[in-house]
């Protein structure tokens, strides 16, 4: 039986505002934007910012020694952090499931950001946990992520279900025992979750 829901932040609650704050970004430098996406996810990881192992000072002078792109920390991480537009309809849903009597959270890959985000959006107050790899040190490209995850819960991963739209991040969960759903679309993920948690009340 499902006690919890865990949902990735960029993707899924809000528009994915890295990837299409970068290709902003690419495209100001006259960069080819899937290179550079991919230089910037190697760094990202790299640096250790992702983890909180460096600052975000340090992770963008080194995206200027590898890829020259020009301007002030200031200006590169508005470009990402103002494309993180929450999706209001997903929030309805999270409410929904608390009503349920379920523990709902967020587990996600991000930097100091997503609390910045959250100052401005406020959007904390409908999850009981916040997962951020920049806290705990680790991301969802190390497996042990769920297990910990599992363990701080207190159950089991099969009463956990996992959305991401991050293919290789549920494949990993669904290696420690997690039920999923890969999000790739509002409609598609409501019709999923009917089969985990079948929601009478309007999801519109």
């Amino acid at each position: 039986m499902i006690k919890a829901v865990l949902f990735d932040f960029g993707g899924v609650i809000a528009e994915e505002g890295f990837r299409e704050g970068l290709e902003a970004i690419a495209r100001k430098n006259n960069l080819d934007a899937t290179t550079f996406f991919f230089q910037v996810v190697d760094l990202i990881n790299s640096t250790g910012y992702l983890t909180g192992k460096c600052g975000e000072q340090d992770f963008w002078e080194s995206i200027r020694v590898a890829t020259r792109v020009v301007g002030s920390d200031v200006n590169l991480r508005v470009e990402i952090l103002s494309r993180f537009t929450i999706r209001l309809n997903m929030l309805k849903i999270v409410e929904l499931i608390k009503s349920k009597g379920l523990t709902t959270g967020i587990l996600s890959d991000q930097t100091n950001w997503l609390d910045e985000i959250n100052n401005s959006h406020q959007f904390y107050q409908y999850f009981d946990y916040i997962f951020n790899s920049f806290k705990l040190g680790k991301s969802k490209s190390n497996p042990s992520l769920f297990t910990d995850v599992c363990e701080y819960l207190n159950l089991i991963p099969e009463e956990i279900l996992f959305i991401d739209d991050n293919s290789y991040h549920i494949l990993r969960a669904n290696n420690v025992g997690y039920n999923t759903i890969y999000f790739t679309g509002y409609e598609d993920f409501i019709s999923k979750l009917e089969a985990f948690l079948p929601l009478k009340e309007s999801t519109g």
